[in-house]
């Protein structure tokens, strides 16, 4: 019996997916359990509309971050901290204190966690530093550390 999943289920398949199911395991444990309905027309066309429906909501916003990747390309962040001799910074530049000047100087609302910062910054100088802004889309920003 063919059967669309309506969650993941270990050894079996994932959600959305349609597999073929012996009739006794789906009316005895998928059905009564809402982890699966019957694979009929009516709710083949729903999971289609479901699947075209993801399908624009990404491509949409990978639009999205392809524009924000083109406005922040043209960007000198600067951020001014407190530094030594040899230019050498007391604490560092850290990825939050980016996407917070981001924030606060551009309006631009950009999570920490995409901030790509392979280590804190700790001296003076102008960087490259690349953000993820959606799958296969990465925006180099320049952020230049001032004391």
């Amino acid at each position: 019996m063919k059967v669309i999943l309506l969650d993941n289920i270990k050894g079996v398949g994932k959600k959305d997916e349609v597999i073929n199911a012996a009739d006794g395991y789906a009316r005895n444990y998928l059905f009564p359990k809402k982890l699966a309905v019957e694979a009929n027309a009516e709710n083949m066309s729903k999971l289609n509309n479901k699947k075209e429906s993801a399908s624009y909501k990404k491509d949409v916003e990978r639009q999205s971050a392809e524009e924000m990747a083109k406005k922040l390309k043209g960007i000198m962040l600067k951020i001014k901290v407190k530094a030594g001799e040899n230019g050498k910074i007391f604490g560092g530049v850290t990825a939050k204190e980016i996407s917070e000047n981001l924030k606060s100087q551009y309006k631009f609302d950009i999570d920490k966690k995409k901030v790509e910062l392979k280590e804190t910054i700790k001296t003076l100088g102008e960087f490259n530093v690349p953000i993820k802004l959606f799958e296969g889309v990465i925006a180099n920003l320049k952020v230049e550390v001032i004391g």
